[in-house]
C-alpha cells in the first residue's frame, strides 16, 4: 500500500523540476537579449566615436577652409576631389558628403553636423541648435539606438581651429 503512494510522488516532484528548468531556461535568455542589445548600443557609439574624430581629422587637414568658416553648416560638394584637385571651400564640401554618406551607411538613421557653437551639449537632430557663437567647432552626431525612428542617441566632441 505505501508503494502505489510513492510512485505518484517521484512524477510530481519530475514534473516540478521541469517548471524550474523552464523558468531558468528563460530567464537566461532574457539576459542574453539584453546582454546583444547593450553590445550593439556600444557599437554604435563606438561608430559614432569614430565617424566624429573622422571629420575632426578631416577639418585639421583642411585648415584654410576651416579658418575660412567652410565647415561651419557647410554644404555638401558634387566635386570629387580625389580624382580633380579643388580649391580648400570645395574641399571642404567633399569632406562633408563623404563624412554624411559614412554617417548614413555606419549608423542607424544617422546625421551630423560640423559647426561653430558655444553651447555644443543641446540641439537634436532636427534642429542642431548650433549658434555660430565663438570659436569652437562642434561636431555633432545622432542615431537611433534602439531602431524606434527617432534619433535618439547623441555624440559630440569640439575643436578649436
Amino acid at each position: 500500500m505505501t508503494m502505489k503512494k510513492l510512485k505518484g510522488f517521484t512524477l510530481i516532484e519530475v514534473l516540478i523540476a521541469m517548471i524550474v528548468l523552464a523558468i531558468g531556461l528563460l530567464g537566461l535568455a532574457g539576459i542574453q537579449a539584453i546582454g546583444l542589445r547593450n553590445n550593439q548600443s556600444a557599437y554604435h557609439r563606438s561608430q559614432a566615436t569614430q565617424l566624429a574624430y573622422d571629420m575632426a581629422d578631416r577639418m585639421r587637414v583642411n585648415r584654410v577652409a576651416l579658418t575660412n568658416g567652410n565647415y561651419d553648416n557647410g554644404a555638401t560638394s558634387a566635386n570629387d576631389c580625389e580624382a580633380n584637385s579643388c580649391t580648400p571651400a570645395q574641399m571642404a564640401g567633399y569632406d562633408i558628403a563623404q563624412w554624411n554618406a559614412a554617417l548614413a551607411d555606419q549608423l542607424p538613421g544617422g546625421v551630423g553636423v560640423a559647426c561653430i557653437d558655444s553651447s555644443s551639449e543641446d540641439g537634436t537632430s532636427a534642429a542642431p541648435a548650433c549658434d555660430g557663437n565663438g570659436t569652437t567647432y562642434a561636431v555633432k552626431i545622432w542615431w537611433d539606438d534602439n531602431r524606434s525612428g527617432a534619433s535618439d542617441q547623441r555624440f559630440v566632441t569640439t575643436l578649436r581651429p
